[in-house]
């Protein structure tokens, strides 16, 4: 793909504010986007937080500096704005590891199951689903069905396990995981933990059984922002994507905060390599031609609305 070259004497973050002031535009980011774009960012959030600041914004153009799945539900969410991706390539390795034909033809086989999803999923999947959930509400909603209905929980079996563990409700569960929170290495965990005995280990629900297992606290970006913030410890393990230790450090430059490590020295694999793929350079660009912008069906929006509003309903 053809790429602009840029000056190297331009300013990009004064060039973005000035677009971002042209365009009567909201720059909205994931928690796991590198920390310049944080800084610069009008909200910095996780998924439910983003969703609901997408759902209210009056600006004219939301600029989503996340992943793609993000960036159409804000789409969704607002089908008369212009939404712009820094990077179309930018996806979710839980998203690919369901497609809509698959999913659909495993909802086909099991007719009587209500479909909660998790929001990392493609907008043609969220057009298939009965209620989309974050892993920040997705206990809290699982335990507002029916206890006679049985649930599809899609598409992360991690979260799914542990939603279950917290509700005792036996769920069926997509086998789907994220490439970022399957790395974290139990072992050296361990390691880190025998090193750093005041350290407690904080994880977020994506991650494996044997790494909950050991966790002090779990919960969702946002709840362990949350949980540094409140919690007396004065040293953390973080198993979660190492972005979110930015907006930590911000927060509590006091306190130690060590970021789990993977199996593999030899890759920054506690880093989601689509969230990375967004940068400065590329943010200013979207602005500056107004593209990606995401584009859906308008059937496709009218189906995957309603689960998202049933999900902003019940939190």
């Amino acid at each position: 793909m053809f790429e602009e070259q840029i000056s190297a004497n331009i300013n990009l973050e004064e060039e973005i504010l000035k677009l971002k002031k042209e365009l009567n535009a909201v720059i909205l980011a994931h928690y796991y986007q590198e920390s310049e774009i944080q800084d610069l960012a009008d909200f910095v959030g996780d998924s439910l937080e983003l969703a609901r600041v997408a759902k209210n914004t009056d600006a004219d153009v939301i600029v989503f500096a996340g992943v793609h799945f993000m960036a159409e539900t804000a789409k969704i969410l607002n089908p008369n704005k212009t939404v712009l991706l820094p990077d179309l390539e930018a996806g979710c390795s839980l998203a690919d590891s369901c497609p809509a034909n698959q999913f659909k033809a495993f909802r086909e086989q099991h007719p009587e199951h209500l479909a909660i999803t998790y929001i990392n999923c493609t907008a043609d999947v969220k057009a298939l689903s009965d209620i989309i959930c974050t892993s920040s509400n997705a206990e809290k909603i699982v335990n507002q069905i029916p206890k006679d209905k049985p649930i599809l929980f899609s598409p992360d079996r991690n979260l799914g396990k542990y939603v279950s563990k917290k509700t005792g409700r036996d769920m069926l569960l997509w086998d789907g995981s994220c490439v970022v929170h399957e790395t974290f290495s139990e072992r050296k965990i361990i390691e880190l933990m025998v090193k750093n005995p005041e350290a407690k280990l904080i994880a977020h629900p994506e991650c494996e059984d044997s790494i909950l297992n050991r966790a002090a606290f779990i919960g969702s970006t946002s709840k362990l922002l949350k949980y540094v913030k409140e919690d007396d410890s004065k040293s953390f393990i973080v198993a979660t994507e190492v972005g979110i230790i930015h907006q930590m450090k911000k927060a509590v430059p006091e306190k130690e905060l060590i970021p789990a490590p993977p199996e593999e020295n030899s890759c920054n694999c506690n880093e989601c390599p689509y969230m990375r793929l967004n940068t400065m350079e590329k943010l200013y660009l979207c602005m500056k031609n107004k593209t990606p912008e995401i584009r859906l069906p308008e059937s496709t929006i009218s189906s995957a609305l309603k689960p998202i509003e049933r999900m902003l309903e019940m939190s």
